[in-house]
């Protein structure tokens, strides 16, 4: 759309320039001509932005355009028709420079799009696989959690097995019988000391405990 509305006006320039045949038009018609056309295309410059963006060629082409309009007016025909050409020549290096910063412009801004696109779909991906890993852990985790506890209550199971099992265990102790004291009788005339008989065999007590011990 922007390069059909840059056309238009330097259509109508060259249409403006072939309205009258070179061999039927005098110097002054074409000083006129060159003058339109030149004019035409340094608006279509200027609607481009030259003034902002090629302040100097801008310039320089306005210049060459009001030496042209001077010398027309100075009846130097000739110098006009030069100097408008000449203007215009300018005006058409302005519009080329211009059309190809901004050709440059929408490509960069392409390509920085597609770059921007091209990292997101990236992080995506690269968030998505840490998800996974991330899900894959917790899974482990998880069953790490379940074998743990069933080894736990395992342990625990065997622990109360172990203590309900117990063990009869049978202690005989033998112990001697207690044996008499001698007695010693003391008399006054007569001093008699008691012979103690031979002592029997020592009797034995036998004594049977039943331990219940757990087993360990």
């Amino acid at each position: 759309m922007f390069r059909k509305t840059l056309i238009a006006p330097l259509m109508a320039a060259t249409a403006l320039a072939l309205t009258v045949s070179p061999a039927y038009a005098g110097k002054a018609d074409r000083a006129r001509q060159a003058i339109a056309a030149a004019e035409a295309k340094i608006t279509t410059a200027e609607q481009m932005g030259s003034a902002t963006e090629l302040p100097a060629r801008h310039a320089e082409a306005r210049a060459e355009l009001a030496r042209a309009k001077e010398s027309l007016n100075a009846g130097n025909k000739s110098t006009s028709i030069d100097e408008a050409i000449h203007a215009s020549a300018l005006a058409d290096a302005t519009i080329g420079e211009l059309q190809r910063r901004k050709d440059m412009a929408v490509a960069d801004a392409n390509a920085a799009r597609d770059a921007d696109v091209s990292v997101a779909q990236q992080q995506a991906a690269a968030a998505q696989e840490q998800a996974a890993h991330a899900s894959a852990r917790a899974d482990m985790a998880q069953q790490q959690a379940a074998n743990s506890a069933a080894d736990a209550n395992a342990a625990r199971s065997a622990l109360i097995a172990q203590q309900n099992q117990q063990v009869e265990t049978t202690v005989t102790t033998q112990a001697p019988a207690p044996r008499r004291a001698a007695r010693t009788v003391t008399r006054k005339t007569t001093t008699t000391t008691a012979r103690r008989a031979p002592a029997p065999a020592p009797a034995t007590t036998t004594t049977t405990t039943t331990i219940k011990q757990a087993v360990n």
